[in-house]
């Protein structure tokens, strides 16, 4: 079973990225309404697929991205960010602070469900697109 960590403080948004990734194979959906429940929750259940969201009332998306890539623990899970900020500097932002795959809301649930094999099939991190 794989565990894909959705991180959105919409739970209409969480559901959804569930209901776009339920094809993706065996998966297990944990759930995170803020950047500090997402740390929080990767300490209890390991994830192979984390899907980010950037606006975020507590921490923003970056931060966590950020704390994610320096630890050890962590460094190694794809991170796909799913963000309405379709502008160069979020994306630039968000590739450089180490996000695996950026795909902008409103999305097509091919296109997330797409982005989320590959990342799960590579293991890892990598260059985003």
């Amino acid at each position: 079973m794989t565990n894909i960590l959705v991180v959105d403080d919409s739970p209409t948004i969480r559901r959804m990225v569930r209901a776009a990734l339920a094809p993706v194979g065996e998966t297990r959906f944990v759930e995170a309404e803020t950047g500090l429940e997402a740390i929080e929750r990767l300490a209890f259940a390991p994830v192979a697929l984390i899907v980010l969201d950037l606006n975020m009332p507590d921490m923003h998306g970056i931060e966590v991205l950020k704390f994610v890539r320096a630890h050890e623990s962590y460094r190694g899970i794809p991170v796909l960010v799913l963000t309405t900020r379709q502008d160069d500097a979020s994306r630039a932002a968000a590739l450089g602070a180490g996000a695996t795959a950026y795909v902008t809301k409103p999305f097509a649930p091919a296109t997330l469900a797409g982005e989320a094999r590959r990342l799960l099939a590579s293991g890892g991190v990598g260059a985003g697109r």
